[in-house]
């Protein structure tokens, strides 16, 4: 099951792969197989569409990179049981695209959402990564900064009645950027319910299940616990303007992992990648370059 019909100009992915619980995983490859795996894993909300850039600057730098559509997100199956969305599960998607496609130790790159399930993947043992970069995300965040990202995913469930109310929704959310001329590029971010309304392209039924506070609670537990476990190289990037980590919460983390490095993105929000691409792509190749060659 999905969102419902793709729009026109909406791309297709470039490969799928088989997750857990027979669910569907749908992405986009960029770079010649050989070259060291760089998982890309997107934040809650949106899709593979986020690291087009990324993906390809990692490509002309020698990686080979994969960015894929969490369950319940984009192109990829919806989960049957709410309670399959979980860090856990998203644990699951991840080592079965490795082990699909082999290779030596993959380097994972994970924003928000993606973040927290890179860092499970790595603290808890369940990948043998050769780095780790945490894009905006650390176990401890602001309350109010997650507020306004549920909000502005709880809104309007019954869908939108034009791509203009689509866009003027982005714009509330994001204030920092500057509003697209065309509305052609949304056809990636929304589909075409049944009633005839554009819907985001992810499953409600997820927004359901992470609502629980303690359920929250745990996971962010979970989290902390991960982080005292990282040995292998470590990049924390928080986005400057972000009210998601604060540099409180990033301080914290980087006393929890002294080793870590850390990279703050001038005029840069939560979503990092897609205000500032530029200096984002620049610092994590660097990074990798060092710690993980691409060769």
């Amino acid at each position: 099951m999905s969102a419902g019909q793709r729009l026109p100009g909406a791309p297709e992915p470039s490969h799928y792969w088989d997750g857990a619980d027979g669910l569907r995983i749908a992405g986009d490859v960029w770079g010649q197989p050989g070259g060291r795996l760089v998982l890309l894993l997107h934040g809650g909300g949106q899709t593979r569409h986020a690291w087009k850039g990324a993906g390809e600057t990692l490509a002309d730098a020698g990686y080979r990179a994969i960015a894929f559509d969490a369950r319940g997100h984009g192109d990829s199956d919806w989960a049957a049981d709410p309670d399959l969305y979980t860090g856990d599960r998203m644990v699951e998607d991840l080592k079965a695209i490795i082990q699909a496609e082999g290779g030596p130790k993959p380097a994972l790159v994970g924003a928000s959402m993606g973040g927290g399930a890179s860092l499970l993947a790595v603290g808890e043992g369940h990948v043998d990564a050769a780095a780790l970069v945490l894009v905006d995300m650390a176990p401890k965040i602001e309350p109010e900064g997650v507020a306004k990202i549920q909000a502005f995913m709880n809104q309007k469930p019954e869908g939108f009645d034009s791509l203009e109310e689509v866009a003027e929704a982005i714009a509330a959310y994001q204030p920092h950027r500057k509003r697209p001329r065309h509305l052609d590029g949304l056809a990636k971010n929304v589909r075409l319910a049944p009633n005839g309304k554009y819907v985001w392209h992810w499953d409600p039924a997820r927004r359901q299940a992470r609502s629980n506070a303690h359920g929250i609670r745990t996971y962010r537990e979970q989290l902390a616990a991960a982080a005292d476990n990282l040995k292998l190289p470590t990049l924390l990037v928080r986005g400057g303007l972000s009210d998601v980590l604060s540099e409180e919460g990033a301080q914290s983390f980087l006393q929890q992992c002294p080793h870590a490095e850390y990279v703050s993105v001038k005029d840069a929000a939560h979503m990092v990648a897609g205000d500032r691409n530029d200096i984002f792509a620049g610092s994590v190749v660097e990074f990798l370059k060092r710690k993980a060659p691409p060769a």
